[in-house]
C-alpha cells in the first residue's frame, strides 16, 4: 500500500511539474491533480500495454521512437477522462508525457534505498 501511495504522489508531483512548465498542459485544482495521477496510473497499467502491442511493428521500424507517440496517447487519454486536467494538443500531450516520465524517474531515484558499499582495493605488492 505504501508503494502505491508513493507512486501516486510521485505521478501527481510530475503532472504538477508538467502543468507548471508546459503552457499546453493545465490542471485546475489539487483534486483534479490527484485524480489525474490515479487515472494516468490506470491507463499506464491497462491501456498502454495494449497500445504497445498494437503498435509494436512501427515501434520496431522507428527504433523505439514511436513509443513517445504511445506515451502521448496515454497522457491524452488520461486528460480526456479527467475533468480539470486539460491538454491543448497532441504535441503537448507528447511533451507532457515525456516530462512526467523524466520527473517521475528523477523522483523515483530518491525513493530507492541506496546501499552502496565501496570496496577499497589495496595497491598490488611488488616483490
Amino acid at each position: 500500500m505504501r508503494r502505491f501511495l508513493t507512486h501516486c504522489l510521485t505521478t501527481a508531483l510530475a503532472i504538477g511539474c508538467a502543468a507548471w512548465v508546459l503552457p499546453g498542459v493545465r490542471v485546475t485544482s489539487i483534486s483534479a491533480l490527484f485524480v489525474a495521477a490515479l487515472v494516468l496510473g490506470f491507463v499506464n497499467t491497462i491501456v498502454k500495454p495494449l497500445l504497445f502491442l498494437l503498435t509494436l511493428p512501427i515501434t520496431v521500424l522507428t527504433l523505439g521512437f514511436f513509443y513517445l507517440v504511445v506515451n502521448g496517447l496515454a497522457f491524452a487519454l488520461a486528460a480526456w477522462m479527467v475533468p480539470g486536467f486539460e491538454v491543448r494538443s497532441f504535441g503537448w500531450a507528447m511533451l507532457g508525457a515525456l516530462l512526467v516520465g523524466l520527473v517521475s524517474m528523477f523522483i523515483g531515484n530518491f525513493d530507492r534505498k541506496t546501499d552502496v558499499k565501496l570496496k577499497v582495493l589495496a595497491p598490488p605488492r611488488w616483490r
